[in-house]
């Protein structure tokens, strides 16, 4: 789950990790008033779930409460389009408004999971304001690393080697090393999978701060911690993967043009692999789990083609605790229900599979079943390619 930078900057400033002032506005003459009782010059920031904000014009500055009211009524309601948008972008629903801080350095610090070495990872640049993908594959050097595990948490002795290698000193070196171990404080206790800020400046007078804040937090972790679940920004988020959380599916949205349904993330994956060996797409990762119900196979089906991308489905299930014929049931629930024009590629094996296949055929539907999975995924791209030959 991902919030908004406001609200991982709400959470930084309560555990006394240093932010600017602002405030949230959703209307023009909200940023007006803002920028009036600021005073100063101000900063207007989209608040959208995505990076590459300044690039595509959603971040822009203000001298005067007058000019901030301007941008506002530009802003608000613009369709902000990213590289981390794809070209459909999103709408601008509010803008942080915030005060400008002049930064004399511009640095970068984030804390992430690093699975390969099964633990956290504190990463810090001197490179602070560029995309840190771009830093990692550029000046791979320019990025320094400190692993720690939860509990015993980042050493001290580690904070203060990130701080030195940034090349602080004096005051400004202390207050760096806080920050970092309050970033890890709050890694660790909101179960976040990312805290990023980007950049962590040094103000001309000696001060560090979250210039901007980024947090995304473990699902699984989200019961521990209500207060954060209340963050969620549905508005953010495909309305497909927000339905599908309803029915406890596990869902992802993708570009593709053939969607899939399987039993097991393993086998999920396998199945994506040979879409693209077989020179198609997938449009969504999509697991129904190892005990879902006929209801819930259903759901799921009706989530699968409800996506206008979806060009053909290709649905594969290995019975185990899930038994053949009891998906075979659900889809045919849904596919009766919604009358869907999208060709179904459908490969069983495992528990009560010549049932599931007797279901299928019994139906009157048009499924294609396939007796394997390569044969299911080349069936699939066939199916979803346009009468052109258009690549799927």
């Amino acid at each position: 789950m991902r919030i908004h930078e406001y609200q991982a900057k709400r959470i930084l400033a309560g555990h006394g990790l240093r932010v600017p002032r602002g405030e949230v506005a959703d209307s023009p003459d909200r940023v007006g008033e803002i920028a009036r009782k600021m005073g100063s010059p101000v900063v207007l920031k989209a608040q959208v779930h995505a990076g590459g904000r300044g690039r595509g014009g959603g971040i822009r500055s203000a001298e005067t409460p007058e000019r901030a009211e301007e941008l506002g009524r530009a802003m608000i309601g613009m369709n902000l389009v990213t590289t981390q948008t794809g070209p459909g972008g999103k709408l601008v629903r509010r803008l942080l408004v915030e005060e400008a801080v002049p930064p004399a350095r511009e640095l970068y610090l984030g804390v992430a999971v690093d699975r390969g070495r099964e633990a956290a990872v504190v990463l810090a640049s001197t490179e602070g304001g560029m995309a840190v993908e771009e830093v990692a594959v550029g000046r791979p050097e320019a990025i320094f690393k400190e692993y720690f595990r939860p509990g015993p948490g980042l050493r001290s002795f580690q904070a203060r080697s990130l701080a030195f290698r940034l090349g602080l000193t004096g005051d400004i070196h202390k207050q760096a090393v806080r920050f970092i171990d309050g970033l890890t404080e709050v890694f660790e206790s909101q179960d976040a999978s990312l805290v990023e800020v980007n950049p962590l400046v040094v103000t001309p007078d000696g001060n560090v701060l979250a210039l901007d804040a980024k947090m995304t937090f473990d699902d699984n972790a989200l019961f521990r911690h209500p207060d954060i679940r209340e963050l969620r920004d549905p508005e953010e988020e495909s309305p497909l993967e927000v339905e599908a959380e309803r029915f406890n599916l596990q869902y992802i949205k993708l570009e593709g043009r053939i969607g899939c349904l399987v039993n097991g993330a393993g086998l999920a994956m396998a199945t994506m692999d040979l879409i693209r060996h077989a020179g198609g797409t997938p449009a969504n990762f999509l697991d129904i789990g190892g005990g879902a119900s006929e209801e819930g196979v259903a759901n799921a089906f009706r989530i699968l083609v409800s996506d206008p991308g979806v060009r053909a489905a290709l649905i594969n299930i290995f019975g185990g605790i899930v038994r053949c014929d009891l998906v075979a049931n659900g889809i045919v629930r849904a596919a009766r229900e919604l009358r869907t024009r999208v060709p179904v590629v459908i490969r069983f094996e495992g528990t009560n599979v010549e049932e599931g296949k007797r279901v299928l055929r019994e139906s009157g539907l048009a499924f294609h079943p396939a007796a394997g999975l390569k044969e299911a995924a080349d069936m699939a791209v066939a199916l979803s390619r346009p009468p052109g030959g258009e690549s799927s």
